[in-house]
């Protein structure tokens, strides 16, 4: 295996590819880890995977119209998202609307490449990431939801945590489900379009759903548990990102493999410190005979 020495490192951050990959992946690790939030709160995990094809349509549009193929891949995605809102009251229902919208997506970004003549090298590289190529319009739409998404979770706090812990309870309590079900929808999808380039669409939820997963171990309420899971996205995106550099390994793989060694860390540590809680409880029972 071999390595950059910690000077070639150093010189590596001095070039503006890699200074604009890591003021991306510090945007990100704002505001997508919360995005994780929503997701795993609501039970919506196959939202993930048909934005990602979604975004592969409007990668496709953009290449054959001229236009910038992420600005396509965002509207597209936030389209969609908008789309389904309505049929996210049960997330069995919005399971199927999503594996609709999943087949319906990839089969029309295929026919549009075949039948364009467009190279679809391009749209499919995406699908592993391209972290060095990001640009000011990226940067722009990550800070955008570094700022958005976490500022949509304190103004709305009690409406999103009632949401997020019973549906039902939420909408007796005079919370707008439907409208900020739409609005968190709407959120994912473009998160998850903003973050492909970063770690490419198979990859996306190294820092989306990851450091949630994390998070909700060591949280015990909404404020912490979205305050765990943007200090674990900045440990580990940062972390990633330099150890991808040093070992001159490709950053999207890198940056999965640590947050997962992390979640891991975290649920054995948890489940360590629940099982020696547990322990001194039951030798202080009384003996029944």
């Amino acid at each position: 295996m071999t390595t950059l020495a910690t000077a070639d490192v150093g010189a590596l951050l001095q070039l503006v590819p890699v200074q604009r990959a890591g003021w991306a992946l510090l945007l990100a690790a704002v505001g997508l880890p919360v995005v994780g939030v929503v997701v795993v709160g609501l039970d919506i995990m196959p939202v993930r995977f048909a934005m990602m094809h979604v975004a592969l349509f409007g990668i496709a549009v953009g290449l054959l119209t001229g236009l910038d193929p992420m600005v396509c891949a965002l509207v597209a995605c936030a389209l969609a998202g908008a789309g389904v809102a309505p049929l996210a009251r049960t997330p069995d229902g919005l399971s199927g609307a999503m594996g609709l919208l999943m087949s319906l997506a990839v089969a029309a970004a295929l026919l549009l490449l075949a039948v364009s003549g467009v190279n679809a090298s391009g749209a499919f590289a995406l699908l592993w990431g391209s972290i060095l190529s990001v640009g000011t319009p990226d940067l722009v739409v990550l800070g955008v939801l570094a700022a958005a998404v976490p500022g949509l979770f304190w103004w709305r706090r009690r409406d999103i945590g009632l949401l997020l812990y019973d549906r039902e309870l939420a909408q007796c309590s005079g919370v707008p489900v439907h409208a900020l079900t739409a609005a968190l929808l709407v959120l994912v999808a473009v998160a998850v379009a903003g973050a492909i380039k970063l770690t490419g669409a198979l990859l996306v939820d190294a820092l989306t759903l990851l450091p949630a997963l994390a998070a909700r171990r060591l949280g015990s309420s909404l404020k912490s548990i979205t305050l765990w899971a943007i200090g674990i996205g900045v440990a580990v995106n940062l972390t990633g990102f330099l150890a991808a550099l040093w070992l001159d390994w490709p950053p999207g793989p890198v940056l999965v493999l640590t947050a997962g060694a992390l979640v891991l860390a975290v649920h054995v540590i948890s489940e360590r410190r629940t099982s020696s809680w547990r322990a001194p409880a039951s030798a202080s029972l009384p003996s029944s005979h």
